[in-house]
């Protein structure tokens, strides 16, 4: 079976971090993009599709909640896992209120971060599979087909 990679974009402040999980994901088959900041997800999303997002909570700047709150707002399809430390699993709770798919614990093992972004990418794919059978319904009802 062929699979097709999902274009995952991984969000953390910290540059080590984020060049070793997407080296990991890379050879696992994904397509990778990084950003280091929640300002720079934002614009790597306005020029790039995406798939899902790994975004870490704790970030200088505009932390992962605010920018989740962003993402859900302006790209709602798009699916975002969280990534905690050990004392802020509270924070990655109401992230997930606010709609993300999921949440890992820093350091994140790397069997439960793919399964998870299989099941995120299957949720988005769910979602617009929906959304064109919404609207082929729409249109054919609207050309009097219906």
């Amino acid at each position: 079976m062929i699979k097709i990679p999902t274009k995952v974009l991984l969000v953390d402040d910290e540059k080590d971090f984020v060049e070793m999980l997407s080296l990991r994901l890379q050879e696992a088959g994904e397509k990778v993009s990084a950003a280091y900041s929640g300002r720079e997800c934002l614009e790597t999303l306005e020029k790039t599709r995406i798939d899902v997002v790994i975004l870490d909570i704790k970030m200088p700047g505009m932390d992962g909640i605010e920018t989740l709150r962003e993402i859900r707002k302006r790209y709602p399809l798009i699916e975002v896992i969280m990534l905690t430390g050990h004392g802020s699993t509270e924070t990655a709770v109401e992230g997930m209120k606010l709609g993300a798919f999921d949440y890992l614990l820093k350091p994140a093992d790397f069997e439960d971060l793919d399964a998870k972004l299989e099941a995120a990418r299957k949720r988005k794919d769910e979602h617009e599979e929906r959304i064109r059978k919404a609207e082929a319904s729409f249109l054919l009802r609207k050309s009097g087909d219906i």
